[in-house]
């Protein structure tokens, strides 16, 4: 073995999951950005951690309002996960730069792009400082799935978004 750096580890150890983090704006709009960190924590009870940069414009309407859905994307929000993965929610409406079309959750304020996989709603518990990113742990509330959708995966150190095929 050689030294290498992290994001080369992460082009050898793809795919990873990505997904779409939905907060609500001060508006009551949904934002939706791209996360590619994220983790199950605990199933008894149901907790989530994901990370997101300090400077995330999602990151801080979470941590205002308390809440948010974590959504898994399928197949056909491929164009999408990338365009909103590169663009701030803080100066874009993104929804409608995006046309992306959205659902809604039962008990849920925040709305969420159809052709979702998994569907996770969350209210934070806390997070903490790591580096130049907050890692937010979250109680699940409720869990929506939808077995029709291909969930969307990052190859390639985040270069690529499409299903394991």
């Amino acid at each position: 073995m050689k030294e290498i750096s992290l994001p080369k580890a992460s082009q050898l150890t793809s795919p990873n999951p990505v997904t779409l983090v939905c907060t609500q704006k001060p508006d009551g709009a949904t934002n939706v950005a791209t996360v590619s960190w994220w983790t199950y924590l605990s199933f008894n009870p149901y907790m989530i951690a994901f990370a997101m940069a300090k400077t995330s414009y999602s990151g801080e309407m979470l941590r205002n309002s308390g809440k948010v859905v974590l959504t898994v994307p399928g197949s056909k929000l491929a164009d999408i996960v990338l365009a909103c993965g590169s663009t701030s929610g803080r100066n874009t409406d993104k929804v409608s730069q995006f046309n992306i079309e959205l659902t809604d959750l039962e008990n849920s304020a925040i709305k969420i792009p159809c052709h979702s996989k998994v569907a996770i709603v969350c209210r934070l518990k806390e997070y903490h400082e790591a580096g130049d990113h907050y890692l937010y742990i979250c109680n699940v509330e409720k869990v929506y799935g939808d077995d029709s959708e291909a969930a969307l995966f990052a190859w390639n150190g985040y270069t690529k978004i499409h299903p394991i095929q």
